[in-house]
């Protein structure tokens, strides 16, 4: 598709400033706000973003720019069809381009348009990223017949996904380094206790371990915080 050239002057500097999206300055959800903001830049309709991730069979949504978009995530959620989850499973772009006149997902799209969203686009994220989902626009006022509108959500999308899938990815691993990390930590502090408690009253590791895992059930508190507790006072809550 090819626009004036006063249209690239306004176009291609919103496409631009998606390519220089900093994970430093942004977060995912961040990052759909923005793609929402370029989008009201050049397009019609009061367009909205969501990210659904198909995770073990099931979707959900990882972030929206607003309600209207996660209301509609659900509704296909619910209803097992429409154009994001096709998008996610077939890595093809899937959309609607007039809900109140679209047989092809007719449930959702009649739900679609009674939430006032008049035309929906859905791109897949990367398959190489080994990531299953889509980038889904939601937007209000479209016209039907407005070929370089819709040209213009799908050069939108295919834009955005790159950076949204990136920040996805980068959050999920900045995650689970999280989690790794805390784990490590909190089998420090549990290796710790039961040396302290092996030592004090000549136990066998197990032993050690059971007797932390039975204080911690007697008295409905966590083992990494009965252990904590223990190798900070010495002492072992025991009800």
């Amino acid at each position: 598709m090819t626009y004036p050239d006063d249209e690239i002057s306004v176009v291609q500097p919103a496409f631009d400033e998606l390519a220089r999206l900093s994970f430093a300055e942004h977060s995912l959800e961040s990052v759909l706000h923005k793609v929402t903001e370029l989008a009201t830049r050049i397009l019609p309709g009061q367009p909205i973003a969501s990210v659904t991730i198909v995770a073990d069979g099931r979707p959900s949504t990882v972030a929206a720019s607003g309600d209207l978009a996660v209301r509609l995530d659900e509704v296909q959620y619910r209803l097992g069809s429409g154009p994001c989850l096709t998008a996610a499973a077939s890595g093809r772009p899937a959309g609607i381009t007039d809900t109140h006149t679209d047989g092809t997902w007719a449930d959702f799209a009649a739900e679609a348009a009674a939430a006032g969203c008049d035309s929906v686009l859905s791109y897949p994220l990367p398959v190489q990223e080994r990531v299953v989902g889509a980038m889904n626009v939601y937007a209000r006022g479209l016209s039907a017949s407005d070929d370089r509108t819709h040209g213009l959500v799908s050069r939108l999308a295919a834009y955005a996904v790159g950076p949204v899938s990136n920040m996805y990815l980068y959050e999920t691993a900045v995650e689970r380094a999280e989690h790794l990390e805390a784990a490590l930590e909190y089998r420090a502090v549990i290796d710790q206790a039961k040396g302290i408690l092996m030592e004090r009253h000549k136990l066998t590791a197990d032993q050690a371990f059971q007797l932390l895992a039975r204080v911690s059930m007697e008295t409905n508190t966590k083992l990494r915080d009965v252990a904590a507790e223990f190798v900070l006072t010495g002492e072992l809550r025991e009800r």
